[in-house]
């Protein structure tokens, strides 16, 4: 596999639409290949940007689905959920934003979506995809790594249940986040600072299947589990959650 990253110009807020950014970046483009972008400059060209004078834990209410009081973190974070996603500060980041927040972008799955299909018609390819990434960090290990926000063009989940492991056993439970793995090599490559470049191009993928109608609701709901049937169960259900603003689920 293959991971390239594409350097752009900086954007203003609004001063660019997604597929104005992406014709500017990309020159040319092969069958089987996924543009992985990040959440934050979808963000800046649909101008989901608020000046840093806003009370910062008004906002992150306004934008959570569900919270908790800061008093839970040892570093003053809020602990949101938001999009179905556990994420801290419901993903506002200030990191080049230069004295503004970033809001995470309005819809994710849409956007993915959009510039898949700008890109398969200016390029004139079938099998294309878009993945919307961010990062975040996960328990009892430091640092950050990629995750999927939305994506387009392929399908993001392998399912394993019921297939056979090396010795016949079938498996249980074991579903694949292929676009969560392919968000986290894109990360990597792309960066977390001023490195410039929030596109990567991902191309000699194994295991990949294109599929031009993805995202539906069937392959969203995929993406997405209860509370009370994660393997976390007992940690996301031991705290009191506190509606926010959001219109998402928990």
């Amino acid at each position: 596999m293959n991971v390239n990253p594409v350097k752009t110009r900086r954007v203003e807020p609004g001063a660019l639409t997604l597929p104005q950014l992406l014709d500017e970046a990309i020159d040319s483009l092969e069958e089987n290949t996924i543009i992985a972008i990040t959440s934050k400059i979808v963000s800046l060209c649909e101008g989901s940007v608020l000046p840093s004078s806003i009370d910062r834990d008004e906002l992150i209410a306004r934008e959570a689905d569900f919270y908790l009081p800061k008093k839970h973190s040892i570093y003053g974070h809020r602990f949101t959920v938001k999009n179905n996603t556990l994420i801290a500060s419901a993903g506002i980041d200030q990191s080049n934003g230069d004295g503004r927040y970033i809001l995470w972008p309005k819809d994710s799955w849409k956007s993915a979506k959009e510039a898949r299909d700008h890109l398969a018609k200016t390029f004139n390819l079938n099998n294309i995809g878009v993945l919307i990434t961010d990062s975040t960090c996960q328990p009892l290990r430091r640092g950050t790594t990629g995750i999927a926000l939305g994506y387009a063009g392929f399908r993001g989940i392998k399912k394993y249940i019921n297939t056979p492991d090396l010795f016949g056993r079938p498996f249980q439970v074991t579903n694949a986040n292929v676009a969560g793995g392919l968000a986290a090599a894109a990360v990597v490559t792309m960066g977390e600072g001023a490195e410039s470049t929030p596109i990567a191009i991902i191309s000699d993928i194994p295991n990949i299947i294109f599929d031009a109608k993805i995202p539906d609701e069937n392959e969203i709901n995929k993406t997405r589990i209860s509370p009370k049937d994660d393997l976390f169960a007992p940690f996301l259900e031991s705290v009191e959650w506190i509606k926010g603003g959001g219109d998402g689920t928990k």
